[in-house]
Parts: C-alpha cells; sequence; structure tokens
C-alpha cells in the first residue's frame, strides 16, 4: 500500500484523479488532500470517507510515498522539489518540468522505460500531446515520420472552472435573447458559439505557449528532437474533450488499411473510422472514457507518403488524470516507488 497526497484535491484535475484512484483500485493506504490555503476546509470523498483538505506545505508532504500535483505551475515549481526530499516520487501535471531534461515526460503506453531515470519528478504531458502521440507511436513504428502537421480544437475545461463557468452563463445569455458580444474575462473573446484561434497567450513569434508546448512535448516524448511539428491550437465552445486534425507524413507509404490495424493493436487507442456511415471520434465520444479514439484515417491528396487522422480524446481524463494514475500504477509495476 502507498501513502498517496493530492496537491489540488479540490479544483476539477483533482477531482477526476481521485474519482480514477478509487475506481481503478490503486493501492492506496493513507491519502492526503492538499491544496492553496484558500481551499483549507473543504473536504474530498474517497472510498466514502470524507476527508478534509489541508494546506500544501513542505512539512505536509513526510511519509508519503508518491504526490501527485494537480494544482498551478507556481506551486509545483515552489513544493514538488521539497515532495521529492522527504522521499516521494511526484507526478505533476502543470507544465513547470515538461521540458526539463532532468525530467522523464511520460505516457505510459508510448515511453515507459524513460520512468526508470526519475531523479524524484515525473511530468505528464499536455493534453493536448497526449492523444497525439497515443496515435503517432503506432503509426511511427510503421514507417519513421518525418513530418506532423497539427490543428486542434480544444474543450474549455482545459483552461480551468472559471472557463466553464464562462461558457455556461454565455450559452444562457444568448438563449435569453441577449444580443451582440456577451460579457467574458477567462478568454479574450466571447467562446459560445463561437472558435478563438488561439489557446493560452502569445508569444514574439506568433505562435501561442500552447502550440509551442505541443510542438516540444512531442519530440521530448517520442525521443525524436528533430522531428518536424507544426501546429495551430484553437478554443471551442466544448466542455470535455479535445479534438485535433492531422496529417503525418513518412519515410515509405503507408496505407490507410496498415494505419488502422496498427493503431486498433495499440493499447489505450480505439479506431472508430467508417465515415459512410457516419461513424467517427467526436467529444461527446470521448467524454468520460481513458480510449484515444481515431478516425477519418485517409490518404493525403498531396503527398502520397501522407495520411490524415481525426483524433478525440477525453482531456480531464487520459489528457490529465488518468495519464498520472497509469504513471504511478507502471512505478508500481516497474517497482520503482
Amino acid at each position: 500500500m502507498k501513502n498517496v497526497a493530492v496537491v489540488g484535491a479540490t479544483g476539477a484535475v483533482g477531482h477526476e484523479l481521485l474519482a480514477l484512484l478509487e475506481a481503478r483500485n490503486f493501492p492506496v493506504g493513507r491519502l492526503l488532500p492538499l491544496a492553496s490555503a484558500r481551499s483549507v476546509g473543504s473536504v474530498v470523498t474517497f472510498r466514502g470517507e470524507q476527508i478534509p483538505v489541508q494546506e500544501a506545505t513542505p512539512e505536509t508532504f513526510a511519509g508519503m510515498d508518491l504526490v501527485f500535483f494537480a494544482a498551478t505551475g507556481s506551486l509545483s515549481r515552489e513544493l514538488a522539489p521539497a515532495a521529492a526530499r522527504a522521499g516521494a516520487v511526484v507526478i505533476d501535471k502543470s507544465s513547470t518540468w515538461r521540458m526539463d531534461p532532468e525530467v522523464p515526460l511520460v505516457v505510459p503506453e508510448v515511453n515507459p522505460e524513460d520512468l526508470r531515470r526519475h531523479k524524484g519528478i515525473i511530468s505528464s504531458p499536455n493534453c493536448t500531446t497526449i492523444g497525439l502521440v497515443m496515435a503517432l507511436k503506432p503509426l511511427h513504428d510503421l514507417s519513421p515520420m518525418t513530418r506532423v502537421i497539427v490543428t486542434t480544437m480544444q474543450a474549455v475545461s482545459g483552461t480551468g472552472k472559471e472557463a466553464i463557468e464562462e461558457l455556461e452563463a454565455q450559452t444562457r445569455a444568448w438563449v435569453e435573447g441577449h444580443e451582440g458580444e456577451l460579457p467574458h474575462t477567462v478568454y479574450k473573446r466571447q467562446i459560445a458559439f463561437n472558435v478563438l484561434p488561439y489557446a493560452e497567450t502569445f508569444t514574439d513569434n506568433l505562435y501561442t505557449t500552447e502550440e509551442l508546448k505541443l510542438s516540444a512535448e512531442t519530440r521530448k516524448i517520442m525521443g525524436l528532437p528533430n522531428l518536424p511539428v507544426t501546429m495551430t491550437c484553437t478554443r471551442v465552445p466544448v466542455f470535455v474533450g479535445h479534438s485535433e486534425s492531422v496529417l503525418v507524413e513518412f519515410e515509405r507509404k503507408v496505407t490507410p488499411a496498415e494505419a488502422r490495424e496498427a493503431l486498433s493493436r495499440f493499447p489505450g487507442v480505439k479506431v472508430v473510422d467508417d465515415p459512410f456511415q457516419f461513424v467517427f471520434p467526436t467529444a461527446i465520444d470521448a467524454a468520460g472514457t481513458d480510449d484515444t479514439l481515431v478516425g477519418r484515417i485517409r490518404e493525403d491528396l498531396t503527398n502520397e507518403k501522407g495520411l490524415w487522422l481525426w483524433i478525440v480524446s477525453d482531456n480531464l481524463r487520459k489528457g490529465a488524470a488518468t495519464n498520472a494514475v497509469q504513471i504511478a500504477e507502471k512505478l508500481v509495476e516497474m517497482q520503482l516507488v
């Protein structure tokens, strides 16, 4: 049995993480829910028990075997090293440690062996990156990739609880007949009934931080530092489920039939691909599941070595909480914790 702490236990990802630890029967001995000072006094439910939330401080990690960070990057930057020094293995969901060369960035189905080189902190990738590499790995095993082009359509839950509430409020206002652009604070423009051609913040090269993370993280996880990955990330009025339109180019021609077979065999991937019957993955299909759904598999019309894919995954589950729990499960399996 493992003593487990969850930092950010009161947030959307933290809530999902607790539910998955329970549902997947992870060997939790003692559970310690932690959060920032403003959440102290809240309670979480785990295995039928009401457990009070404590403030996360360096001292709270004593005796913990595993510490999940499902909180802000600043809290992770401040406290993850303290948890590791206390002897725990940290699994962090923020972007803080992802590109640190000393920290493994892991999707267990794709690069589990990277866990062996951890030095106390393991990073879980961006929710959009996870769905992408889950589909890329079995295809790259068929033939090395030479280029990846991605356009994402990302759900508001990827931004957080406030974004979900903003979409709900704008939708109600629109139904009630309000005209003009609806009030907004989380996003710079109205999200309801709209598509925003950005995610996170713009950088000097006019790409957003989300786009640059997707590119860099994909290369690191796949172990392909020179792979050309180019992308546009958008935000859409969907509550849960990130969708991605992806063009993959290979060293040799990979047929759609080969791709479907390889994807079908890969753990955690489900092929949903019968377009003439309007069978393809949508965000609604992915919500509440742990599988990465792949469909619309077809040859590129301009490059015989290119394939188009449509990828959808639940950004709160496999994109966040499930991947973190799977990392913990793999650590136990590999006797690394």
